[in-house]
């Protein structure tokens, strides 16, 4: 029987800390800030949160140096708040969601938009254009329940390209964690992208990224040219 794999499970870091958090599922909402949502050419009164996945290997931790994604020309950034949970549960209750946060990161949705324009337009699924490897940049957890109300922005080289604030979500934390368990059981390990506001852009090779959310720890990650 040696040659059953032997699987590691992929972590993220902990602020603070010399631990690492294991990750089980990666969960990520869509168009859940309002600018967002219409530069998209949606209408963010109309519908109810939408949910996506990426496979748990695609996180990536800051400092890291990407290798430019394949199959695609037109590679786009989406900063995040990103929630990890150490308990989980279905159909849970908002007013519950908050015993049930380990903590919270700076994410970035790397997203290849060619290819999911492509999709979109054909009527197929568009799971390689997010679920693809290292699509999932995360910076370190910082312990507890995020703000209602921070400053979130990405630069690349040094230039602003998203800035806004997570008071500006359409649907709160407790909302999107309530509102997924409906879906599917959520469990211990588990991540969730809550949504990117508006300035959704193209990365280039060789480009030096950086999400920020006021008070934690930033990501960082440099294309290779």
């Amino acid at each position: 029987m040696s040659d059953i794999p032997h699987l590691q499970v992929p972590t993220i870091a902990i602020a603070q800390s010399g631990g690492r958090f294991p990750v089980r599922r990666i969960f990520c909402v869509g168009q859940n800030y309002a600018d967002h949502a219409r530069e998209m050419g949606a209408d963010p009164k109309s519908q109810p949160p939408f949910f996506f996945t990426k496979p748990a290997d695609a996180v990536v931790d800051s400092g890291t140096h990407l290798s430019f994604p394949s199959r695609t020309a037109n590679l786009h950034h989406e900063v995040e708040l990103v929630i990890a949970l150490c308990k989980g549960g279905a159909d849970v209750q908002p007013a519950d969601v908050a015993a049930m946060i380990f903590g919270y990161a700076v994410g970035i949705d790397l997203t290849r938009r060619d290819m999911q324009a492509d999709a979109k337009k054909s009527g197929r699924p568009w799971d390689m254009s997010k679920g693809f490897d290292r699509s999932a940049p995360i910076g370190p957890l910082t312990r507890g329940a995020p703000p209602a109300q921070a400053a979130i922005s990405l630069t690349i080289d040094g230039e602003t390209r998203q800035a806004g604030n997570l008071k500006d979500m359409i649907w709160s934390v407790a909302d999107i964690v309530a509102i997924l368990s409906t879906y599917v059981a959520v469990a211990a390990g588990d991540l969730i992208f809550t949504g990117t506001p508006a300035g959704v852009g193209p990365i280039r090779r060789g480009e030096k990224v950086q999400g920020m959310i006021e008070g934690i720890q930033p990501i960082e990650v440099t294309f290779d040219r």
